[in-house]
């Protein structure tokens, strides 16, 4: 990248929302936890450092901290709540307990006109979140805004293009936050606001070329936007010396391979092998009832099947995977270490050593909404760029106890109706994703006079910016009517319709 801010993880929850408002800014960012070495910093060449929150006291026993030294690199460096006092109290001044915390809404009174505060106006809202307090500044340091609870609330040191901030600007409570924010990157650290995702393209296809160079490349191909994006990336970089793999465990949707073959193989001309394993995957997923072991028993036969397909291509090397930022950040806590729990399947670390091939993972400093706009200016088609996530597990996680072909059969014909009716309505593109879910328990009913017992569907639609939070959409009477009355019409086995209204959290969004 020809110029890029680094982010230190100390373990804010807001870190990922630093690195989205400096990407809006059109400046490249990366985190990088704080154990990152001075020369591995040098090396990224970057034109800023932000420090970020935190959810410790730096004070504490176990609080993370960084190489001092990079407070001599010359680098302008912004600290946010605990990046400011840990910047403060590494060059001489005190921290210390608040006799009154601080959270939520508060009015910032600038008291000092600074860089930051370029067209900012004086009172502007801010949002707290701190314990702690500083007590007093390093020396070169200046108090530059204050609030009626925090008498240090932003503090700068020009001299060494030192700043810090002890509100959150990252958050859209901070009123004018993106502009401070901006302030900095423009004007502080002097970047241009050039970064886009055709910028990304290009770079990420020179980066595959020189990586990769005459060897070959495989790809597991879900049909998603993650991996279908990566697919064309790789393509456009060593065309034909790709191979992409799709494999049919028996637990998609309707039609899904017969979709994929005519988008990605027929229309965009990607090399791509479909493998069907239905009776592979279903097989030992007999009787099994436990979520947990439906997903370790998908993933192994999954990665058996895949192994075997890979040995049939002569010269493989690499094995692309289409990994995101948030998966990559999530996999390591602030300390440089893995997170205690890691997602079963989970594309970070799921390569067999055994398969002795190099990663290629062109989106891992992209989020979810940044790979979206890369397809659509590589031009994959609308319906694979706007495509809704699908576990990985597929329908096994969607049908709660036992998976039988009659149950799959019902679950999947009454997730074709949801999503036709969804689409119908225009709310597709609204939703982060709506499917159908299958219980293993039964209801009576009434049909034709007669009394039937029989299968309860589940409808469940959800709204979300990254998926770590969702909130059950608000679908209008009329279309969940719709819905309910199609499913129970069309789909042999169900006469009961029921739409699920649980946020995330407390529940997630899969019911398995």
């Amino acid at each position: 990248m020809e110029q890029m801010i680094l982010i230190i993880d100390f373990g804010s929850q807001y870190n990922q929302l630093i690195a989205r408002r400096v990407r809006e800014c059109k400046v490249y960012c990366q985190i990088e936890p704080p154990a990152i070495p001075v020369d591995d910093i040098l090396s990224l060449n970057p034109k800023g450092i932000i420090l970020s929150g935190g959810p410790l006291s730096i004070y504490e026993k176990y609080s993370p901290t960084i190489d001092n030294a990079i407070f001599d690199l010359g680098i302008p460096i912004l600290g946010i709540c605990y990046g400011m006092q840990y910047m403060v109290a590494a060059l001489g001044g005190a921290v210390k307990r608040a006799h009154k915390g601080e959270y939520g809404f508060a009015e910032l009174r600038i008291k000092q006109k600074n860089v930051l505060f370029n067209h900012v106006d004086s009172p502007t809202t801010c949002w707290m979140s701190h314990g702690d307090s500083i007590e007093k500044l390093p020396r070169g340091f200046q108090i530059t805004g204050s609030t009626d609870n925090t008498k240090i609330a932003s503090t700068e040191d020009v001299k060494n293009r030192l700043y810090g901030l002890q509100f959150h600007p990252e958050v859209h409570h901070t009123v004018n936050g993106k502009r401070m924010l901006k302030n900095f990157l423009v004007d502080v650290c002097e970047c241009k606001s050039t970064w886009s995702m055709k910028s990304f393209a290009v770079e990420s296809i020179a980066q595959i070329k020189d990586t990769v160079k005459e060897k070959r490349v495989i790809l597991g191909l879900s049909g998603g936007v993650d991996s279908s994006v990566s697919a064309m990336l790789i393509h456009k970089a060593i065309g034909k010396r790709l191979t992409g793999i799709f494999i049919d465990n028996g637990l998609l949707r309707k039609n899904e391979g017969e979709k994929l073959q005519t988008t990605l193989k027929e229309r965009l001309k990607l090399n791509i092998r479909f493998v069907s394993a239905k009776k592979r995957f279903l097989t030992p997923l007999a009787n099994v009832t436990d979520p947990e072991k439906k997903r370790k028993i998908i993933g192994k036969v999954f990665m058996d099947v895949f192994e075997i397909e890979a040995k049939k291509i002569k010269g493989v090397e690499y094995l692309a995977q289409g990994t995101l930022y948030p998966d990559v950040i999530e996999s390591r806590s602030v300390f440089g270490g893995p997170t205690s729990v890691i997602k079963s399947h989970h594309n970070v670390g799921g390569l067999p050593k055994k398969m002795k091939l190099k990663l290629v993972e062109p989106l891992k400093y992209l989020f979810k909404d940044e790979v979206r706009q890369l397809g659509l200016e590589m031009g994959l088609p609308d319906e694979l760029v706007w495509r809704q996530p699908f576990p990985g597990p597929g329908l096994a996680v969607r049908i709660i106890g036992k998976i039988t072909p009659k149950r799959l059969k019902i679950v999947r014909a009454a997730d074709d109706v949801l999503l036709e009716e969804i689409k119908k309505a225009g709310y597709y593109r609204k939703l982060w994703q709506s499917f159908a879910v299958l219980l293993p328990i039964k209801s009576v009913g009434v049909m034709g006079d007669q009394r039937t017992y029989e299968n309860i569907i589940v409808v469940r639609a959800v709204t979300s910016k990254d998926a770590m939070t969702a909130d059950w959409a608000k679908l209008p009477q009329k279309l969940l009517g719709s819905i309910s009355n199609r499913i129970i019409n069309e789909v042999g086995g169900v006469n009961r319709v029921v739409y699920d209204i649980s946020s995330k959290p407390p529940s997630t969004i899969e019911w398995e």
